[in-house]
């Protein structure tokens, strides 16, 4: 079938939206009419190159005997909602009709990560940037005499998407599909990351650095976690002035300054947790987070960096002597399926914001302007609009 989408070509070339070819779904598939989707920074790294390996990495990747993946062209888009068209055969959990919010990440449920509860970390996301679809292989997007590669394995920057029943969850069909698109990624990665995987506990004092659409959740995860004292740190107005609606205490422009508020705000004892969740996480910033925190503490990366940043600083007497833990964050370490539902009923109950996050809202063929905003920071969450 024929599908309006935005698709990139390469590094530092506009969005192109086109009508592309999606083939009917096979074992274990689904179509999804999509209703929204989000704009994701981790979107935007493909267009800027920095999640995309030089041509120097790459021959060593090779050399090395990693597979190197066919980037382009690409179906953009991980982060979205809409309503199951069609299931292949096999599908168990889904059927016509059923509201869905999409999962960057499929989880097969039997590997040893999922049988253990890290369904972040199942086996099958190890292509997740392969032309070929998980389930059998075989390609299932073109354009043209092309083949594309979508985006986490769904491609949401389509009126359609085929996927594999894994990344799908099944959501109240009374749920706005507004709403449902924000937990698909940036909501359940943002609060997991303030909450779970920070470990953050009643009282606690926790820095979030970058509140953007994955910063600003970090917010409320750490205020529904207890978290007496958020600092939100970002260079940009805009979401300084909307961070304390969101549960944020304290707002400075840059972590050198939240340094000196922290001090003093926990008689020196710093910070408990800090969370990095800016666009792009450049390396000396790792340097300065783990001096923002406590004997003890935990400082969590979720921010992507440059493929390129291979070192980063640190003190490591500082690390050892006061057993801080600097740990790398995958979904916030939520189980998606779990996870969104829970989020969705926080939001039901007033607990959770997820309306507010929208600060605009666009069509498909504004998909270039809406990453222009993206790179501006006019947005906390931009959203495409289909139909």
């Amino acid at each position: 079938m024929k599908s309006k989408a935005a698709v990139l070509r390469g590094v530092g070339v506009d969005w192109e939206v086109t009508e592309i070819e999606l083939d009917p779904p096979h074992a274990g598939e689904v179509l999804v009419k999509m209703a929204y989707a989000g704009i994701c920074h981790s979107d935007e790294h493909f267009y800027t190159g920095d999640s995309v390996p030089s041509p120097e990495m790459e021959e060593a990747m090779r050399a090395s005997g990693i597979p190197v993946p066919e980037w382009f062209p690409m179906l953009g888009g991980h982060e979205g909602s809409g309503i199951v068209e069609e299931v292949g055969p096999q599908v168990r959990s889904l059927a016509p009709g059923d509201h869905v919010a999409i999962s960057f990440f499929p989880a097969c449920g039997t590997c040893r990560w999922c049988a253990t509860g890290y369904t972040y970390l199942c086996d099958v996301g190890a292509n997740i940037y392969d032309k070929a679809m998980t389930t059998d292989g075989t390609r299932r997007r073109h354009l043209g005499d092309e083949d594309l590669m979508a985006m986490m394995q769904v491609g949401t920057f389509s009126e359609y998407v085929v996927a594999s029943e894994r990344s799908l969850v099944k959501v109240n069909d009374w749920i706005p599909l507004e709403a449902a698109s924000l937990v698909s990624c940036g909501v359940t990665t943002g609060f997991g990351s303030g909450s779970v995987a920070a470990g953050t506990q009643p009282g606690d004092t926790v820095v979030v650095v970058g509140v953007g659409g994955i910063g600003m959740n970090a917010v409320q995860g750490a205020r529904i976690a207890g978290a007496k004292h958020i600092v939100a740190v970002d260079p940009n107005e805009f979401k300084r002035q909307t961070a304390p609606g969101f549960g944020a205490t304290h707002t400075v422009a840059d972590a050198g300054a939240a340094l000196e508020l922290v001090k003093e705000i926990t008689w020196g004892v710093m910070a408990d947790r800090v969370i990095l969740a800016p666009g792009v996480v450049p390396p000396d910033l790792i340097l300065t987070a783990m001096m923002l925190l406590r004997k003890g503490g935990t400082c969590v990366l979720t921010g992507m960096a440059k493929i390129s940043d291979m070192m980063v600083p640190l003190i490591l007497p500082d690390m050892v002597s006061s057993c801080k833990t600097l740990k790398g964050v995958l979904y916030g370490e939520m189980n998606p399926r779990e996870a969104m539902p829970r989020l969705l009923s926080m939001y039901e109950a007033g607990t959770l914001k997820l309306d507010e996050l929208i600060t605009q809202k666009y069509k498909l063929d504004d998909i270039n302007e809406a990453m222009r905003d993206l790179r501006a920071g006019r947005n906390i969450r931009g959203v495409i609009a289909f139909g």
